[in-house]
């Protein structure tokens, strides 16, 4: 499946409204703190949802363990369609190779309703670092092996695995600096304490505009929308480099089809909304709605396509 294709999925028929679904809140559990991506997909769509299902559609963070708290909660939670996840890269594609112990396995314990949006990150340095092109950091790095460092949100994250996807596809060494999210990664890589980060545009395009970062690159296979002027890092020297970062829509396995089609349908209808679309298009973020599906197997896929990166770089949870 190509994953741009999910981009110009039509808008299914509406299904017939599940029996007596929602009779009580829908909360959408998110497995990082307030102000991050997934929490402002989480906090855009709810208003919206709850408008369409006719009941309160409430965020609950509950971060930790690089979103293995909040989709724990998910699975344990009864499969009725009054508990959701938004889930991540992190915590349904890298986290089960990265842990290898999880008391659940994202593709069997939790049933897709639709991909949510894409969440670009950027290859960013400090604006006075004398790296101007993916090649130069890689320039560097061969000629001190280990000496450069990299920055990333956290172990598990989609720049850290960008990070050593990186590493792998150029033959080169640096060291991976993690920390407890965007937020505190963004002042030590602004003073020049990291040599370069994977990031999010959300947090890194504000800084570059106001001169305190330059941006490299896009992980993407091919250049983002919402800041085309960046080139990719396969345009940088690195063909079939692709380290896109995303979020999914997760409800409990055996969540009953009359329920899941109700879910999808809100959920799709809410992610095409022109005003939503232009909201996060603002925010450098991309809504990809889809089926239920179509999300199962990019899930499938995006979980076989890191296991070996991870493996091979031999991370090992915080």
């Amino acid at each position: 499946m190509k994953r741009r294709t999910l981009l110009a999925l039509p808008l299914l028929p509406a299904p017939a409204l599940a029996q007596g679904f929602p009779s009580r809140p829908i909360r959408i559990l998110v497995g990082f703190a307030a102000g991050g991506s997934t929490d402002v997909f989480a906090r855009s769509m709810a208003p919206r949802l709850q408008t369409l299902l006719g009941q309160p559609v409430v965020v609950e963070n509950r971060p930790g363990a690089g979103g293995n708290i909040a989709t724990e909660v998910a699975v344990r939670s009864p499969a009725d369609g009054h508990t959701l996840l938004m889930g991540t890269i992190g915590g349904l594609a890298i986290n089960p190779t990265l842990y290898g112990n999880l008391p659940y396995d994202p593709l069997t314990d939790l049933t897709a309703i639709t991909l949510v949006g894409e969440v670009p990150n950027v290859l960013a340095v400090p604006a006075d670092c004398p790296f101007r092109h993916v090649g130069d950091i890689i320039t560097a790095a061969r000629a001190r092996p280990g000496t450069l460092n990299f920055g990333s949100s956290g172990v598990g994250s989609a720049g850290h695995v960008a990070g050593e996807q990186l590493n792998l596809m150029a033959g080169i060494q640096t060291v991976h600096v993690p920390f407890r999210g965007g937020g505190a990664l963004m002042p030590e890589l602004l003073a020049g304490r990291v040599d370069y980060a994977f990031t999010t545009a959300l947090n890194a395009v504000p800084q570059a505009e106001g001169g305190r970062l330059r941006i490299l690159a896009v992980p993407n296979a091919r250049r983002v929308s919402v800041i085309p002027e960046v080139p990719t890092v396969a345009e940088g020297g690195l063909p079939g480099f692709d380290g896109m970062d995303w979020a999914a829509l997760m409800a409990p396995r055996g969540l009953p089809t009359p329920i899941l089609a109700q879910l999808n349908q809100a959920a799709v209808t809410v992610l095409r909304d022109s005003e939503l679309v232009q909201n996060m298009a603002g925010r450098r973020l991309v809504l990809m709605p889809g089926t239920p599906e179509e999300a199962t197997a990019f899930l499938r896929a995006e979980t076989e396509r890191w296991a070996p990166v991870i493996r091979a770089s031999g991370a090992r949870p915080d």
